[in-house]
This record gives structure tokens, C-alpha cells and sequence, in this order.
């Protein structure tokens, strides 16, 4: 804490940690050529691919929005359009085989980077926060936009 700083209440922690954490996501992006939302997209995306609906709700953004980023990361490679075996009038995006690339690297390095965050605290208080964080996540009904890692 800086000195005369008072400590944060919860909701003041929160919206710093939210700053930090875009600031964070923001600069790894650029190291990639991306902006924010096409990392946002690829991460998404990682999983599985998705319909516009689910990515549109998943990412908060119009329709209209989504289909101009969509057209943006399919210029550059990264996805691709499918139809959706399910409605055939309907579209589902994919990563592509660039595109996964891109995402995987991405994923990686922002991981390490968001991790760096916490170096001066210890692995006992980590997974406690990020615990009492998984709740807050989960009882706010926040999609999965950013995938947990995988376990060795």
C-alpha cells in the first residue's frame, strides 16, 4: 500500500483489481497485434467454436458488433464460419488452424502474466482468493470467457 493510502473496501478492491487485470489482458494483446476484443474472441473460442447468439451473449456485444469483429478476426485468419449442425440457417464460428495458434500463445502468456500478479503472495492465500473470487464468478452466472487451465 502506498504511503496514506487507506485500504480498500470491497468494492473499491474490486474495480481496481478489474483495472488491472484489462491493463494486464490489454498489454498481452498488443504483443500479439490484437485488439482486446479479438483476444477476448480466440479465448472463447478455444473451447469449442460458437453460434453468434452464445458469442454475442458471452462477449456483450450487439449483433451487430459481433458480426463486424467476427468479419475482422475471418480477415485475418483466425476464424472461420461453419454451418451449424444443428440449424442450418444458423452460422457457428471456429478457430482456425492460425487461429488456434494465436490462441493458445495468447492464452499462455496472459496466464503467466495475470499469475505474475500475485508473486508476493503465497500459494495458501492464492487459492483462497481465488475460491472466494470462483463464488462471486459463479453466483453472478459470468460465462466461461477466459478457460480455467487444464490439470496435469
Amino acid at each position: 500500500m502506498a504511503k496514506g493510502e487507506q485500504p480498500a473496501g470491497f468494492a473499491a478492491a474490486l474495480v481496481r483489481t478489474a483495472f488491472l487485470v484489462q491493463a494486464v489482458y490489454t498489454e498481452a494483446s498488443r504483443g500479439y497485434g490484437l485488439p482486446v476484443q479479438q483476444a477476448q474472441l480466440v479465448c472463447v473460442l478455444m473451447a469449442q467454436p460458437r453460434g453468434m447468439s452464445e458469442l454475442s451473449t458471452m462477449l456483450g456485444l450487439e449483433k451487430s458488433s459481433l458480426t463486424g469483429l467476427v468479419d475482422r478476426a475471418e480477415r485475418r485468419g483466425l476464424v472461420r464460419r461453419e454451418p451449424d449442425p444443428q440449424d442450418r440457417r444458423a452460422v457457428r464460428v471456429a478457430l482456425t488452424v492460425d487461429g488456434s495458434t494465436v490462441a493458445g500463445d495468447f492464452y499462455a502468456d496472459t496466464t503467466a502474466r495475470m499469475e505474475a500478479l500475485a508473486d508476493g503472495i503465497g500459494p495458501a492465500e492464492r487459492d483462497r482468493l481465488a475460491a472466494v473470487l470462483g463464488r462471486v464468478v459463479r453466483a453472478n452466472e459470468v460465462p466461461v470467457v477466459f478457460m480455467e487451465p487444464k490439470s496435469a
